[in-house]
């Protein structure tokens, strides 16, 4: 090709390869054994000329080679980087990778877990630590280039993003920022945002998968295509594949017995044998079955996500009892030799206690579990051996979905409906595409299969809507602590700080969705010039005649009101004085006429045998009418008063089930009372004849000079829609104050409580504010005032561990039927006065408009961990604390952990003259020992 170019064509082509051997970006390529997509090259272009970059792509995409190019610029222009994720385990897993590419002594790891080569020019981390840093001024800070932030979208999470945008926010101006997103739909909002916190930032969005997916549905013995291709006018479309839907028809409908009533004969056998045939094709296949499908199809390693632990595992023990093995023999002892060499750090006596044996069978077998309540390294022997392509089916809860790299060939998703922690919902779009984007291996596999199992209902379509919805937006959940509020004040004052939270991508989002509000308000306040001008009167001032009328209207409004409620409340009383036996008219309604009262219908308790009503119903009285029908009455019957106008006896046999008996009685009723005629009921007078405001104002509006205008009722007109327009208007600058400075409006109630607790004073932080700025969590307020009130002086270290555990530790599951184990003595009583003093704050935070279900404030102590820490604490062997802890091995290791990082912010907090700090170092010497204590991190 180059022949076919001029001299001067070919210098300035040479001339570019000679530029592009010169960037830091040309010796990173040759890294890789495959050249690098476009939009990776366009931000690691875009990085290298000093732009912070926001790369949102989808999942296995290899959005993190952006982020290995931003550690591979900091050290070859000598200054550090952070590389920051959302979790422990996607750190561990980026800290092997970094140290295989660049050793030992140039990477580094902190997580609340391990420590290692924290001084290191390239460090990885979880984001809490770098926010914690920040708030500290840690000396590391120095010389930082580049933040990696991995999986930055998890700022969407209620609980933990709003360290995200502390992080963005108060990182040095001279730090590159590096934001690594999945495919979002609003990534240039979320752009612009960064462009105004942290200067030029390039937004780089790719919808492209590397790897196609295929999305599938399985049906008993087969798998459908979900859409199918069809050819029309305006090229190929994508559809909903016809035999789905008419499976899902076919399921929704009645089998047909008998006769066939589209063609009016009897149905053929072999009619209906063909209609049991296709009936027989829906049915949603067993775990085992799915596997062994997916495994002749050629369409393994798979993820099967199970949304439930307890699934997860029984899923394994099913494929196991089937006898599924997808391991030859080489294969089973490969897996042997890696779970022994990685387990090998875990006391033999705990071996049995983790269901090791049970665990080491399935990924012999090439099968395992996936979950949170897994010991850790359990979770990390399965994901070494699920890359190695040692374990070939794992199921999984969603929480393998974010970061890990764990791709498979094949996703299967056993239903669309998850618990939330609420209620059973539909997974939204979002969940959907993060799910599935872990089908496909780059480099491995040609295409990659989302595979739905059919479940009764099913709607191919609302299906279709979820798989073709490849995006969802970025929602910021940012909120302001008492942490937050005491280290921004310490830092900038409070002035200052109050700016720096309205920077919040959460206000930004807020004061985006004013814009348009603001535009209408902009709208109707030029309709309500034009409907001024139009109701102008050259009598007098007829905005001021408009102003009496409306209030002559409202004020009769009112009392109409008033007479109505009051006529509802005598019709009540009159049926409150109703027996069995009156003979009474019903004024109006369906049974209108003679009627025989049989039950009062009271609404408490129960009357002649008839459950009682509920209070706010009123009288509901059973009634038989003259034509012999047995009805129970209401209120909306009756709205007039009701009197008896006579009484019948009511034969003890009466049955109101009985068409004799009720015939008999209404025949004697219309002896007895038909010659009866209601008295009238006079309607009252109303109550605006005889009110002085009422009189008032229509003697101003008839005494008003406009009252004599001509165009009167045509003013009249004009200045009805300038009010309505008005209130309209009024509704939306209210909608407008209410999203405009939140963030800022809330910083200033926890500032006004802060202050009424002696922790800050003015811009001052206080000696208790500068304490509470060390401790982080969600009830650091609580840690702050227990320590404060000496709580915990003189606590031994298993009964602070007890204690501290209350900090951390939130049941998955609200259970309040049964009340928690606590030790007794010192412990019991220190918990009891945490939950008396988290009572005093509630209130304060009442007090000062802080609302936990806005997401600020604290939630009370949960006491459900403190027997276990106790034991823990004290010595006791896990079996032992397992076997009365009720949780899986995995939630006690990861609440230990939790803990031992909470004791550690206590021993860093607490005054040195007391003995709390020495005993919280001696709990965390307690706590992290055995399963606790082993990492594979080192």
């Amino acid at each position: 090709m180059t022949e076919d170019m001029s001299p001067a064509e070919r210098y300035a082509a040479a001339k570019v390869r000679a530029a592009e051997q010169a960037t830091a970006l040309a010796p990173f390529r040759e890294l890789y054994d495959f050249d690098l997509d476009a939009y990776q090259v366009e931000a690691c272009q875009a990085l290298e000329a000093g732009k912070g970059v926001l790369v949102a792509a989808p999942t296995g995409s290899g959005k993190t080679i952006v982020g290995e190019f931003a550690v591979h610029l900091a050290l070859t222009q000598g200054r550090k980087c952070f590389y920051t994720t959302p979790i422990k385990a996607l750190s561990n897993q980026k800290f092997q990778d970094l140290v295989k590419r660049y050793g030992p002594e140039k990477v580094g790891l902190l997580t609340g877990d391990n420590s290692v080569n924290g001084d290191a020019p390239v460090v990885v981390m979880t984001t809490e630590v770098l926010r914690n840093m920040l708030y500290a001024g840690s000396q590391s800070l120095n010389g930082l280039g580049h933040v990696v932030m991995d999986e930055v979208h998890y700022l969407s999470d209620r609980f933990r993003g709003a360290v995200w945008e502390e992080v963005i926010i108060h990182l040095p101006e001279s730090v590159t920022l590096v934001s690594l997103s999945a495919t979002v739909s609003n990534a240039e909002e979320f752009g612009d945002w960064l462009d105004t916190v942290r200067g030029d930032t390039e937004v780089i969005v790719s919808e492209h998968r590397p790897v196609p997916l295929w999305q599938h549905v399985l049906a008993g013995r087969r798998i459908y295509d979900l859409f199918e291709e069809r050819d029309g006018a305006t090229g190929s479309r994508r559809e909903v594949n016809p035999d789905l839907e008419r499976l899902a028809r076919m399921e929704g409908s009645r089998p047909t017995f008998g006769r066939d009533k589209r063609r009016g004969r009897t149905m053929r056998e072999a009619d209906r044998e063909r209609e049991r045939r296709q009936r027989a094709r829906i049915w949603t296949p067993s775990r085992p079955e799915v596997i062994d499908r997916l495994d002749n199809e050629g369409l393994l390693p798979a993820i099967t996500f199970i949304f439930s632990r307890a699934g997860c595992e029984a899923a394994v023990q099913q494929c196991l009892h089937s006898g599924l093995r997808l391991n030859d023999t080489e294969a089973r002892e490969k897996v042997r030799r890696i779970v022994e060499a990685r387990t090998a750090g875990i006391p033999d006596d705990d071996l049995h206690v983790l269901g090791y044996f049970e665990w080491v069978e399935g990924l012999e077998r090439g099968i395992a579990a996936h979950h949170a309540g897994m010991l850790p390294t359990f979770k990390e022997v399965v994901e070494e051996l699920f890359v190695k392509g040692l374990v070939k089916a794992v199921f999984a809860t969603e929480t393998l979905a974010l970061g890990i790299n764990m791709p498979a060939r094949s996703v299967v998703l056993e239903k669309l409906v998850k618990w939330n922690g609420e209620q059973h919902a539909d997974i939204t779009p979002g969940e959907y595409t993060q799910l599935t984007g872990r089908a496909g291996r780059r480099g491995i596999d040609v295409e990659g299969h989302a595979v739905v199992l059919w479940q009764r209902g099913m709607n191919p379509a609302a299906l279709a809507g979820l798989a073709g919805t490849r995006t969802y937006p970025l929602r910021s959940s940012f909120k302001p602590s008492y942490n937050m509020a005491v280290n921004l004040v310490s830092q900038f004052g409070r002035h200052r700080s109050r700016e720096l939270l309205e920077m919040s991508f959460a206000q930004f989002q807020a004061d985006r969705s004013v814009v348009g509000i603001t535009r209408q308000v902009q709208r109707n306040e030029e309709g309500l010039g034009g409907y001024r001008e139009a109701m102008i009167c050259h009598l007098g001032d007829f905005e001021e005649y408009s102003r009496l009328r409306r209030e002559l209207k409202d004020r009769e409004t009112e009392l109409a009101k008033q007479g109505a409620v009051q006529r509802r409340a005598a019709a009540a009383a009159a049926l409150e004085k109703l027996r069995p036996g009156d003979v009474i008219h019903v004024p109006t309604g369906k049974y209108a006429g003679l009627a025989l009262v049989l039950d009062p219908g009271m609404p408490s308790g129960r009357t002649n045998g008839h459950r009682g009503l509920d209070a706010h119903d009123g009288p509901r009285p059973l009634v038989l009418t003259a034509e012999r029908q047995v009805k129970r009455l209401a209120s909306i019957d009756f709205p007039v008063p009701v009197t008896a106008l006579d009484r019948m006896r009511i034969p003890r046999t009466f049955n109101a089930r009985s068409p004799q008996s009720r015939r008999d009685l209404a025949s004697a009723l219309r002896t007895k009372a038909g010659h009866l005629v209601p008295s009238r009921h006079r309607k009252p007078r109303g109550e605006a004849a005889d009110d002085r405001e009422v009189a008032r104002l229509r003697k101003d509006i008839r005494a008003h000079p406009c009252h004599g205008c001509d165009e009167r009722e045509d003013h009249a007109r004009w200045a009805e829609r300038y009010h309505r327009l008005l209130r309209d208007t009024r509704q939306l600058e209210r909608r407008i104050e209410g999203r405009t400075n939140t963030i800022a409006r809330t910083f200033d109630r926890i500032c006004a409580l802060l202050t009424e607790l002696d922790y800050l004073e003015g811009d001052t932080v206080t000696d208790e504010g500068r304490r509470l700025g060390r401790l982080y969590g969600e009830l650091d307020l609580l840690a702050s005032e227990c320590l404060r009130e000496g709580v915990w002086e003189d606590l031994g270290p298993a009964e602070l561990a007890a204690c501290a555990s209350a900090l951390v530790y939130e049941a998955r599951q609200a259970d309040d039927a049964v009340a928690p184990k606590l030790p007794a003595g010192k412990a019991r009583d220190a918990l009891a006065e945490m939950v008396r003093i988290w009572g005093r704050l509630d209130a304060l935070e009442e007090d000062h408009k802080i609302s936990q279900a806005e997401g600020v404030g604290q939630r009370e102590p949960d006491l459900g961990f403190a027997w276990a820490a106790y034991r823990w604490a004290s010595g006791f062997g896990l079996d032992e604390v397992l076997s009365e802890a009720d949780m899986p091995a995995g939630d006690f290791v990861r609440w230990c952990k939790q803990l031992v990082d909470v004791l550690g912010q206590i021993a860093a907090a607490a005054p040195t003259e007391g003995t709390v700090a020495r005993s919280a170092r001696k709990a965390m010497d307690g706590v992290l020992r055995g399963v606790v204590a082993y990492s594979s991190v080192g």
